[in-house]
């Protein structure tokens, strides 16, 4: 019931609550003032007499209280500096009081000496109220919700300090200590007990600790790692905390691996400063973003609010990624609407009543199932989402007359071998094929390699390999890819879509693509561990070689056919690659929806076979393709 209570009332009614508590200390200690000056005889006519000085104290606490923000602080925060605070205003209460004496002849009068003993009582009453408050709705929280119990291992200065920060933590609460240190065991710090490292399994039992946290910052990495993974035996949690100057000065997490520059492992240069922004193109334009929670969509929302345009709207069918981005977006300045939708591109009627209530100019199409062994192994939802979700917000961005439609594609789609980059290819044919037969919108395609720390990419795959110790898995020594940046992939969307001229296929110049296993030893290198290999048995994070896994390939390609044509832009190039006929077209989305109707497997990895890993009999070119 308190808990509720608490937890319920409102910023306001609390101040009003911490400020009503002031104006009280003032009454009593004016009183307890006067009561202590004539040990105790002092009657309640005598006190009313003197209660003139209220009128004056209790108007000029309330001000000084508001200029303060005394009543705005909260209890879990008061501080050294809140104090010196009621202090200062038990000060100029005592002040105003003498000046009062001296100045007028008011009576009857509160002697000096009184009004500073008042002062001093004050400001006891204050400090020890919200200290006493404090511990009340501490109490509450605790006693409302369970706190998880954290061990610290580590007595030190950066384990004093994280148990002095839980200290006000409704979450989590400090159980004890752990130290190698024999001189502080069985000592109290932090009014924590300093346990033998030996006890922790007696501990956690005893207990029940549910995290353990390494607060040894100038231990050795190697030493920290393999004290994880003995204590992690234990069914905690273990986390590992740098100093708190390293993560002020450094912004280090607490984690057991240093950040790796993403951009050291393009094995290029970075081009974000070689592609300029195209705000031009998308200034006061209404444009709609599919799939804008996702890691391509999101980034994609947070350029675009840079080009101005008056009206954003995010498609996405997740809420929780739709609640993130615009949670984020909605802190950024400027004057363009934000429309969030949820709903599926392979719902025709959200999508189409989207573009024609928001009376839509651009559409970026970047949903899309993009993890190969995910969609390997729901090939049914893979073609539906990205053949199909494609087809529809193609189809109603032509019907609703949208100026420019731009299909965010992948390296997969390039003589695919995964059923992932079976339906991204799929996809493309489907833009192409509509690109022929559109008088007013221009459909273009943008096509890129992975991205540098997106969901499901092969970095946070290798950092959480990292920070349990190892292995890091890679499939094959010889396996390249090509890599970019978020920032670089987003800002190859945008100009792409300035550019476009119908049916165009661009990629950007990525250099040659990368080694896996380079990749790999990289990061492990520069999270400070040596890489275990037969030259080094001692080393402290081994590479796993496992296998391609079904579907993937050994190196990706960007281009189909080798013709290529220029743009305004040196390093954006686009690619001249056959289409087929639109009866064509028509067959193989009749096979495809036949497939996924019946739910037949066999019958659309033959649709795939047939149509999309086909050879290229009697292919056709765009004639809209290229600048002549």
């Amino acid at each position: 019931m308190l808990y509720k209570l608490v937890t319920s009332m409102s910023r306001a009614r609390k101040g009003n609550i911490l400020l009503g508590m002031d104006l009280l200390w003032v009454v009593v200690a004016l009183a307890g003032a006067q009561a202590l000056a004539r040990n105790g005889s002092v009657s309640i006519g005598e006190l009313w007499a003197t209660s003139w000085y209220l009128v004056m104290f209790l108007p000029l606490s309330a001000g000084v209280i508001h200029f303060l923000g005394l009543h705005r602080i909260k209890l879990n925060a008061y501080g050294m500096g809140d104090i010196v605070n009621t202090m200062t205003l038990a000060a100029l209460l005592c002040a105003v009081g003498v000046l009062v004496n001296l100045t007028f002849g008011f009576t009857p009068q509160i002697p000096n000496a009184t009004l500073v003993s008042f002062s001093l009582l004050f400001s006891v009453l204050s400090i020890c109220g919200r200290i006493l408050l404090r511990r009340i709705v501490l109490r509450i929280y605790s006693g409302g919700r369970e706190r998880k119990r954290v061990l610290i291992y580590g007595a030190g200065q950066t384990g004093q300090q994280l148990a002095a920060a839980l200290q006000t933590d409704d979450e989590f609460e400090v159980a004890c200590f752990v130290d190698d240190n024999i001189a502080l065991h069985k000592l109290t710090v932090s009014g924590q007990r300093v346990h033998d490292p030996k006890d922790i399994g007696m501990l956690v039992r005893r207990i029940g600790i549910d995290r353990i946290v390494l607060a040894m910052p100038s231990a050795d990495q190697a030493v920290r790692v393999k004290l994880a993974k003995k204590l992690a035996n234990l069914g905690c949690e273990v986390l590992a905390l740098p100093s708190f100057a390293d993560m002020v000065l450094r912004g280090e997490e607490a984690t057991r691996i240093a950040p790796v520059e993403l951009t050291s492992l393009l094995g290029r240069d970075a081009l974000e400063a070689d592609l300029p922004a195209a705000s031009h193109a998308y200034q006061d334009q209404r444009i709609l973003v599919t799939g804008a929670g996702g890691s391509i969509g999101s980034e994609l929302c947070r350029q675009l609010l840079e080009c101005h345009p008056s009206e954003l709207v995010l498609l996405e069918h997740c809420e929780f990624a739709l609640y993130k981005t615009m949670r984020e977006l909605e802190g950024v300045p400027g004057n363009t609407r934000l429309v969030p939708v949820l709903g599926s591109v392979t719902q025709p009627d959200v999508v189409r009543a989207t573009l024609n209530a928001n009376n839509i100019d651009v559409v970026f199409h970047a949903a899309a199932y993009k993890h190969v062994n995910i969609v390997e192994s729901n090939c049914f939802e893979g073609a539906r989402n990205n053949v199909f979700g494609t087809r529809i917000v193609a189809e109603e961005s032509i019907r609703a007359g949208v100026n420019r439609f731009i299909l965010v594609s992948t390296d997969k789609a390039v003589r695919p071998t995964s059923m992932m980059g079976c339906t991204k290819r799929m996809a493309e044919l489907v833009v192409q094929d509509l690109a022929t037969r559109s008088q007013t919108t221009k459909l273009s395609m943008v096509r890129f390699g992975n991205v540098l720390g997106s969901s499901g990419s092969v970095i946070p795959l290798f950092e959480e390999q990292i920070r349990n110790g190892g292995p890091v898995t890679v499939t094959d020594p010889e396996v390249t890819r090509f890599f970019m940046t978020v920032s670089e992939a987003v800002r190859l969307v945008l100009l792409a879509g300035s550019f476009s001229r119908g049916g165009d296929v661009f990629v950007l110049d990525m250099g040659k693509p990368v080694s896996i296993l380079s990749v790999a030893q990289k990061m492990i290198m520069a999270a400070g561990y040596s890489l275990r290999d037969e030259n080094n048995p001692n080393g402290d994070v081994a590479i796993l070689f496992t296998g391609l896994k079904p579907g993937e390939k050994m190196h990706e390609e960007l281009l189909i056919g080798t013709d290529m044509l220029t743009t305004p832009h040196p390093k954006i190039l686009r690619a001249q690659e056959h289409y087929w006929s639109e009866l064509e077209m028509a067959n193989a989305v009749q096979d495809l929806r036949r497939s996924i109707d019946t739910r037949d497997s066999d019958l659309l990895r033959a649709t795939m076979r047939r149509w999309v890993e086909a050879p290229e009999s009697d292919p056709q070119t765009l004639t809209v393709v290229g600048e002549g």
